[in-house]
């Protein structure tokens, strides 16, 4: 009797019977758990950036005698770590699209600490230079294909406010830098390591603090997936099916049932990686490398993305042109003008206290051989204001991007930003009143607003294959835009200082003329759908 029970079957679990895209799969994740957490090790990321590259800046006058640095080398100093990152941005690219992003990420950042680490306990300026030229090599691996790996665990309705986000905890962590700074600098210990030759004093340690973001960020990817739409390009369906239920499952803590995808659809990208691996596959050894370099780099200058390539590269050579470039010089220039505020005269401008400072400066250079250097230990308080009230704009301005950037679109926030920057920079030139002259400086370096930017519209530009090598090659541009600006600015600033503020205003007007002409800009400006708090 009991053979003639019919058995009731099992339950058919339910799946989406149709091929789903990418972009719908990832959208079945919800925004959760996951995308914030990466949003915040992404802007923590940028902050080591900050950090290895500008955090220097507070070293040289404290390590003056420790190191016997002259004027000459603290310049090389400070400029060695955008070196570093200039020379490595192509690698990174290559091995980010062809290896993967959370395998140049996770080794670059480890990489970075130790060579940070190091540097804190060397004595001569030589090897402390090639130290920092490695810190830069290697922290130059996760700054550009951060963006890429971030954009890529979200839809194309929230990559861009997910870019931002990381720009606002980036922010953020900019804003701390110098109370960091101010706490460990400035305190009065030193200790003595007698088999290293070496006492180590505050501005070592800070170096130190400097690089643990870096190695902290390295643990956390540990437990992440590698970028879901990466494997997908990869070939590997089953994996990237993994890595969005994983997402699904922590995103919603386990109240939804688990995801039933049966196949996500296969992109003309991931066509395009597959031809172009099979493309070199005949090859071995060196010439296989230079080859998929090669597939990897001579995309972005041919057809049909040469107009994109081009413009990206120009707007981040203008951008970092007078963000990092003037702002290598922004101390000095506001330690001039209060020193001609001291002195009583309260109408100039700030080219005006520059030329009438540097009489006393070239004095104090010619009878520098009949004077006893002081060493300080501590940066005056000054110093510490200016930075962290520049911060704070930074901070605030990403926060108010990504809130609207989804509302107003990209093109309006980069002309917005690029032609109010440029004329500030032309005001200055001729505002003799010194308190304004100092906010339109201000307002002036705000224009590395338009990083983040310009970043999330390479993101939209190219294809998964192509958009980590992109974003290096433009943030490489970037970074050499630092290095010219940095040196106009010492060749200029003592002769022609209007100059100066002449080309970094107009090259910023410039830029937002050439927004107009990125590719779609106006489709994706008022297509997006409007950003909801909720979602996020």
């Amino acid at each position: 009797m009991d053979d003639s029970i019919e058995r009731i079957p099992e339950p058919k679990p339910i799946t989406y019977q149709r091929s789903v895209s990418f972009d719908e799969a990832l959208s079945m994740t919800k925004f959760g758990k996951i995308n914030y957490i990466l949003i915040i090790i992404s802007g923590t990321i940028l902050t080591s950036v900050l950090l290895e590259t500008l955090g220097i800046s507070y070293v040289i006058p404290v390590a003056e005698c420790d190191l016997l640095l002259t004027t000459k080398e603290k310049g090389v100093l400070s400029a060695v770590a955008f070196a570093g990152i200039i020379a490595s941005s192509h690698l990174w690219g290559f091995l980010a699209d062809t290896l993967g992003r959370k395998k140049v990420i996770v080794p670059t950042l480890i990489l970075t600490f130790t060579a940070t680490v190091i540097s804190s306990f060397t004595t001569s300026f030589w090897i402390i230079t090639i130290l920092r030229f490695f810190a830069g090599f290697f922290i130059s691996g996760s700054s550009a294909t951060i963006y890429a790996y971030l954009g890529e665990f979200h839809n194309k309705r929230d990559g861009s406010r997910a870019i931002m986000g990381a720009s606002f905890v980036f922010g953020m962590g900019c804003l701390l830098l110098p109370g960091i700074a101010f706490s460990v600098i400035n305190q009065e210990w030193e200790y003595a390591i007698p088999f290293m030759n070496i006492i180590y004093r505050p501005w070592r340690l800070f170096l130190v603090v400097c690089g643990l973001p870096s190695l902290v960020c390295a643990f956390v990817l540990l437990k992440f997936p590698e970028s879901p739409r990466f494997v997908l390009n990869q070939g590997d369906v089953d994996k990237t099916i993994e890595t969005i239920q994983w997402m699904h499952t922590l995103n919603t803590n386990g109240r939804e049932a688990k995801l039933r995808i049966s196949s996500i659809r296969d992109e003309v990208e991931a066509q395009q990686t597959k031809f172009r691996r099979s493309e070199s596959s005949d090859t071995k050894g060196i010439t296989a490398l230079m080859k998929l370099m090669w597939n990897q780099t001579a995309p972005l200058f041919m057809t049909p993305y040469l107009n994109n390539t081009v413009i990206v590269c120009i707007l981040q050579f203008g951008i970092y042109l007078t963000s990092n470039g003037m702002y290598m010089f922004f101390p000095d220039i506001l330690n001039r003008v209060a020193e001609i505020q001291e002195s009583g005269l309260n109408r100039t401008t700030i080219c005006n206290a520059v030329y009438t400072t540097q009489v006393n400066i070239r004095m104090l250079e010619t009878n520098l051989s009949q004077t006893i250097p002081e060493c300080n230990q501590k940066l005056d308080i000054m110093a510490y204001e200016h930075s962290f009230i520049l911060e704070l704009l930074y901070a605030l301005g990403f926060a108010v991007i990504g809130l609207i950037i989804n509302a107003v679109g990209k093109l309006p926030i980069l002309v917005y930003v690029f032609v109010s920057c440029g004329l500030s920079a032309i005001l200055i030139i001729f505002i003799d009143i010194p308190l304004l002259s100092v906010w339109l400086y201000l307002i002036l370096l705000t224009c590395g607003f338009c990083i983040s930017v310009v970043n999330a519209v390479t993101v939209d530009l190219f294809p998964t294959t192509l958009r980590a090598m992109a974003i290096c090659i433009s943030l490489m541009f970037g970074r050499l835009g630092s290095v010219v600006g940095a040196n106009m600015v010492g060749l200029l600033l003592d002769t022609q200082c209007e100059l100066t503020f002449w080309i970094s205003g107009v090259s910023l007007i410039l830029c937002g003329m050439l927004s107009f002409f990125i590719p779609n800009i106006y489709k994706r400006s008022t297509s997006e759908p409007r950003a909801s708090v909720s979602s996020r």
